[in-house]
């Protein structure tokens, strides 16, 4: 999870509105956003794609339209139980991986570094399309995942016939990320500090379960989820890699610790802030704050493009909504 409720709250609520196209904003809501009740990502596939073999879930026909979903931080491959039924049943191909450090995803090599960095888990994204011989995909994603979709869009828009992005632009800056926020937006930063110390590395190895549900309250103070809901996606994080890799995004963008030289020119690319010339859909919700009309964006997608606001939904979109969020997928494939 990023800090976007902090920056929104602190920074955007006082920013000055541009001059934008208008953007269709659905309630979520009212859409029937919370039907789903899906319990099963059925059998858990395996395939070897760069650096690691990667866990996924598989929906719908391999003849149709391939979409690759991808979750963020505290979550996993359940964000999406009700999306990818739903899109299969609309004739998709519909792909659901575990990042690293999730869930039966493991390193080739013990000696690997657990690297979280945005473009390492970039290219893994690639990787696995590429042993699965998909040359293009609608890609969708929230948290690291919108974070990861935006940088495949970025880097390599010929895989990506369209996407979805929950929360719009989410390119890491690092020299930006230096950048201190005024105090009330420091505040809600709190995990990522806490990450930034050994003692938060021992805390979150010992208290991880606890930890990440306190996330999903603080991130989504509406969503009723019960406990086997939590305990599902709770299982993906005793993966061993998982509090190395969470540690190391974390402190990567606070430029607390090294990435990888393999990476260096990707994130040079990034570090221009490079525009979105896919076809593209974002989506705000009650998280982004402030933020959730997509202004703050709207000049990093130069293509084909809409912005939703899912009203009374929090960060974990495609499982709190995954109606509003299934249609966003079509409507961005149509775009």
């Amino acid at each position: 999870m990023i800090s976007r409720r902090a920056f929104t709250r602190a920074v955007a609520a006082g920013a000055v509105a541009t001059s934008l196209p208008a953007v269709s904003t659905p309630t979520a809501a009212a859409q029937g956003a919370r039907t789903g009740g899906n319990t099963s990502l059925g059998r858990i596939k395996h395939v070897r794609a760069g650096v690691l073999d990667i866990a996924y879930a598989e929906f719908g026909p391999r003849t149709g339209q391939a979409v690759v979903l991808l979750h963020g931080w505290p979550y996993d491959a359940h964000s999406y139980v009700d999306v990818a039924p739903l899109l299969a049943a609309e004739g998709y191909h519909v792909l659901v991986p575990f990042l690293r450090g999730y869930g039966e995803t493991t390193f080739l090599s013990p000696h690997a570094v657990r690297n979280g960095q945005q473009s390492a888990v970039a290219l893994d994204v690639i990787a696995f399309m590429d042993a699965l011989r998909i040359d293009q995909a609608v890609l969708g994603g929230f948290d690291w995942g919108a974070r990861t979709v935006a940088v495949v869009a970025a880097l390599w828009p010929r895989r990506c016939k369209a996407i979805v992005s929950v929360s719009g632009y989410l390119v890491t800056n690092l020299k930006k990320n230096l950048e201190p926020l005024p105090p009330a937006a420091e505040r809600n930063w709190w995990y990522q500090y806490y990450f930034a110390t050994e003692r938060g590395v021992v805390g979150y190895r010992r208290n991880r379960h606890d930890f990440n549900k306190l996330i999903w309250r603080e991130a989504s103070p509406r969503w009723d989820f019960d406990d086997a809901t939590y305990a599902r996606s709770a299982a993906a994080f005793e993966n061993p890699d998982h509090v190395d890799i969470v540690i190391h995004n974390y402190r990567w963008r606070l430029s607390l610790a090294p990435g990888e030289a393999r990476y260096d020119r990707y994130e040079r690319q990034l570090a221009t802030a490079p525009a979105i010339a896919v076809p593209a859909i974002t989506i705000g919700s009650d998280f982004d704050g402030a933020a959730a009309d997509g202004a703050s964006y709207r000049d990093k997608f130069t293509g084909r493009y809409d912005h939703r606001v899912f009203e009374g939904i929090g960060h974990n979109v495609p499982q709190e909504a995954p109606q509003p969020f299934t249609q966003a997928v079509i409507d961005a494939d149509r775009l």
